[in-house]
């Protein structure tokens, strides 16, 4: 094991006593956040000046006077990646996380729930300093969500939160393009990326939010195009941005030449679309009787996917598990499910299928 000792970002040649040492399906890097969930109108987003349908980013002062003026909420824990995380686990994969919380009371609640999952939680928490992140989501007639996140804890990740050996432990480091927010985070999901690939592992980026990509785009690109990951998650609004564009087949195009394995891209009651050089594979959307809410409809396909893919999965079967795990979450308010999902009848299976592209 003396791979494992050697601890420094230089010293990560590949160990072929490694191969054997995967423990989780995914490990996944995010902003550590729990969600403030209340319903509202779209009459209360105008008079907040709120964007709907997008992620934006606000200070102490304003979380307080937003939190004061919105409804009835409920609150638990969240964050794009450690939804991802959850939704492995309840489809009977196995995962990691890390993030960054403070020693608080809802970073205690934030570690406690990610624990209780099964999921491998152990980023050092902050003693001193910015409070645990909190996103506060509002929730129209039509399911869709408007979060307004504070950061707090979450712009202290950093390199030093990276653990070599959970890393190199996982077949798929997966993050979220919030990430690219906090200056350091950059850094740590660099040496993530290094680790993994060190190591034979796949290393994965979710676009998480147009708007987002708008700040990033020559960053994200640059990621993908010297290979720092090899596989793009993104909404058919993201890899449009991405890609400064309105026609979807020239941006799939791009996507396709660009990224160094795969890009999967959700489009809503559409499906989804997997692009692997000039192989292109549509996907349909499941029926969903009543969209309840459509926080964490990403954060699900993601899940779905990578559960397939790190089983072994073909490329369509998996994006059909994304699929059906997305269609799952949106019917039902949070971007958590309550249990295992692993033997509901459309996952069971998607999941005892067995045939490859």
């Amino acid at each position: 094991m003396a791979c494992l000792e050697k601890g420094r970002l230089e010293a990560f040649a590949f160990c072929p006593e490694r191969r054997d040492m995967i423990q989780y399906d995914v490990l996944t890097i995010g902003n550590a956040i729990v969600d403030i969930i209340a319903r509202t109108d779209n009459a209360f987003l105008e008079e907040q000046g709120i964007p709907k349908g997008s992620m934006t980013l606000i200070d102490t002062t304003r979380a307080q006077s937003l939190y004061n003026a919105m409804g009835p909420a409920v609150e638990m824990s969240g964050g794009s990646a450690a939804n991802t995380a959850a939704g492995v686990v309840s489809l009977g994969g196995t995962a990691g996380y890390i993030g960054k919380v403070c020693d608080d009371q809802l970073g205690a609640i934030f570690t406690h729930d990610i624990r209780a999952l099964g999921i491998a939680f152990q980023t050092a928490p902050l003693s001193t300093g910015p409070a645990t992140a909190r996103s506060m989501i509002l929730v129209t007639p039509d399911g869709e969500r408007s979060m307004n996140t504070y950061l707090g804890a979450c712009v202290e990740l950093s390199p030093d939160d990276i653990d070599e050996e959970l890393v190199a432990a996982a077949k798929v480091t997966y993050f979220e393009g919030y990430l690219w927010d906090p200056p350091l985070a950059k850094d740590a999901i660099r040496k993530a990326a290094s680790i993994a690939h060190a190591n034979g592992r796949d290393v994965a980026i979710t676009l998480s939010d147009s708007y987002c990509v708008y700040r990033y785009r020559a960053e994200f690109l640059d990621l993908m195009r010297s290979s720092a990951v090899d596989i793009v998650f993104a909404n058919e609004a993201e890899v449009l941005a991405l890609y400064e564009t309105k026609n979807f087949d020239a941006a799939l195009t791009q996507l396709a030449a660009d990224v160094r394995k795969f890009g999967a891209v959700t489009r809503g009651e559409k499906g989804c679309v997997v692009v692997e050089g000039k192989t292109r594979i549509d996907v349909p959307a499941t029926e969903v009787s009543t969209v309840v809410d459509t926080t964490g409809a990403g954060d699900l396909f993601a899940a779905g996917f990578l559960r397939g893919y790190t089983g072994g999965l073909s490329k369509k079967v998996s994006a059909q598990l994304g699929v059906v795990a997305a269609g799952q979450i949106i019917a039902q308010i949070g971007p958590r499910f309550a249990g295992s999902i692993r033997d509901t009848a459309d996952v069971s299976k998607l999941l005892g299928v067995s045939s490859h592209l």
